[in-house]
């Protein structure tokens, strides 16, 4: 029976693949039948995520994609691509005032120029084939909403998704697709060391209609969504999936 949602026979390349969204891309990828190439900077992590796949045509790399010379040669070792989930990225919480320079430098370095860097290489390189599909996370962060001690992050995202708009009308007439998927809280264990208690993220939970965190399979299952051929008619949207927060 024919799966539109399959991606089998696709080549898909997932950075920042060694945990959290990343890693269950990677798995929902790989169990959609496509051929998952991961990548990250954490050698034994990323391992753990690559036996977690199936499917025997997977390929993992390390790499730094902040690192412009690291990106260059990954891009050189990739096949063509039918998809690019570009996951890789840093959540980080500063208030504006006693943010340094090289806190907006770091921030924007690694979610916003590796990101548009890799997608310059891949085209320069001519490693997209005909109607493949870019999907990048991004945030409800400063493209839906605000919030204190987000205004790098949130703007690191903003960029991204006006990136992905323009870029979408560039790679058009090839039938490449660039969409973006904009998550609420996702629960990847982020707060698991931090001073917020128990209490507290129950109480911002409350914030959220449909009275849970996002789940790393919520987003998974989004990009592979457009990253499919059910997707073939959507480009330079925004997918928002945030419970019903920015309803509120």
């Amino acid at each position: 029976m024919h799966n539109p949602f399959s991606l089998y026979g696709k080549t898909i390349l997932i950075t920042g693949a060694s945990s959290g969204i990343g890693r269950a891309i990677a798995i929902a990828c790989s169990q959609m039948k496509a051929n998952v190439i991961i990548t990250a900077r954490n050698q034994q992590r990323l391992q753990e995520t690559f036996e977690l796949l199936e499917g025997e045509g997977n390929i993992q790399i390390i790499a730094d994609l902040s690192d412009i010379n690291q990106l260059s040669d990954l891009v050189k070792k990739l096949p063509k691509l039918d998809g690019v989930a570009s996951n890789a990225g840093i959540v980080r919480t500063l208030i504006t005032q006693v943010s340094e320079a090289n806190d907006v430098s770091e921030i924007f370095k690694i979610n916003t120029f590796a990101p548009i860097h890799l997608i310059q290489f891949l085209l320069q390189n001519k490693k997209l084939n005909k109607n493949a599909s870019i999907v990048f996370l991004s945030s409800i962060s400063g493209v839906y909403c605000g919030a204190i001690g987000g205004s790098l992050y949130g703007s690191s995202k903003a960029a991204l998704d006006g990136f992905s708009k323009a870029l979408a009308l560039e790679v058009a007439s090839r039938g490449i697709r660039v969409n973006t998927v904009n998550p609420g809280m996702v629960n990847t264990g982020i707060f698991d060391r931090t001073s917020i208690s128990q209490d507290q993220l129950e109480e911002d939970v409350k914030n959220y209609p449909l009275k849970r965190y996002g789940k790393t399979s919520d987003i998974a299952y989004a990009v592979i969504y457009l990253l499919s051929d059910a997707a073939e008619w959507i480009t330079g949207t925004s997918l928002l999936i945030d419970g019903g927060f920015t309803l509120r």
